[in-house]
């Protein structure tokens, strides 16, 4: 006998398979998570399939081993006769690849795209991809949840708007951040940057408005290295600002990160759970939970 729909969750982060299950009354499938002597994956599903199987597993570190065992766990839904599969991938592993950068580097990002339609998967939701043309690289649907209603519901209650401006911190944050701070009804400026490609070092040169005795709100999709933000926030408070806010949607755990972050001259980082979040957190961090917002997303998707 089958049930219409279950969750499955990845080893990833099965508190945010939890999260959506709660939000959706979906009901949590049961799987067997390991690996074999030699570090395989090794995964089980151990109850009776289900018509539509939900998929929860960002692509974190270790990211490959997370890619290869969703990989297996839709192959194993499928051969248990499950017909419908839908990915829920809150952070897409490979993302910032998404370009050419140098002759001889791959295309990553769409090879890995390519990958995971290799298997019969009907429907993929993420959540604000790096790059929204990422999108165009997968042939089946692909829903990219942007994270901004929660921030501006976080920062509508928690900052000081009268003194706010947003700052977008290279061009590829510019749309996003535009967004922001008109719908915070707030002013804007824009940083700009250079970036060595063989160090990864980062220098901002200028800003296109004073922030002198203001509360900045940085406003990006991710943190991997940390350069980018906490080179903007020294060179703001080298320029006068009150305060430093970072807001991104995924906050990708990298070691010795957070350590860089407690360091620097930013105030307050607010981050989604896209990212399985380490028990003890900075005071500096503040998490907002991202599952009710996949769960609409996904719960017009069962049929």
């Amino acid at each position: 006998m089958t049930t219409n729909t279950k969750i499955y969750a990845g080893s990833s982060h099965p508190e945010l398979a939890n999260d959506i299950s709660r939000a959706s009354h979906i009901p949590l499938g049961e799987i067997t998570l390991s690996r074999f002597d030699n570090r395989e994956s090794r995964v089980c599903i151990k109850d009776a399939p289900a018509q539509t199987a939900v998929i929860v597993q960002s692509l974190s570190i270790p990211v490959d081993h997370h890619l290869i065992e969703m990989l297996l766990i839709i192959d194993a839904l499928k051969r248990l006769g499950t017909r419908e599969i839908i990915l829920v991938i809150p952070w897409l592993g490979y993302s910032k690849q998404d370009k050419v950068f140098r002759p001889g580097e791959p295309l990553s990002v769409k090879v890995i795209a390519n990958c995971i339609q290799t298997l019969p998967i009907n429907e993929i939701i993420t959540m604000d991809l790096h790059n929204p043309a990422i999108g165009g690289f997968f042939d089946i649907p692909i829903h990219n949840c942007p994270a901004q209603s929660l921030i501006l519901e976080y920062c509508n209650s928690h900052l000081p708007t009268k003194s706010l401006i947003v700052v977008a911190p290279d061009a590829g944050a510019i749309k996003n951040s535009t967004q922001v701070a008109g719908k915070l009804d707030v002013p804007i400026a824009y940083l700009n940057k250079s970036r060595n490609l063989e160090s990864g070092e980062v220098v901002i040169t200028d800003s296109s408005r004073p922030v002198d005795g203001l509360d900045v709100l940085i406003v990006d999709d991710l943190i991997a290295t940390g350069s980018t933000i906490i080179s903007a926030a020294r060179f703001l408070k080298s320029r006068g600002a009150k305060s430093v806010t970072v807001a991104v949607t995924h906050h990708l755990q990298i070691k010795g990160i957070q350590e860089k972050i407690d360091a620097s001259d930013i105030s307050q980082c607010i981050i989604t759970d896209s990212v399985q979040t380490p028990q003890q957190l900075s005071p500096k961090i503040t998490v907002l939970p991202c599952a009710g917002l996949l769960a609409q997303t996904l719960l017009p998707m069962i049929k």
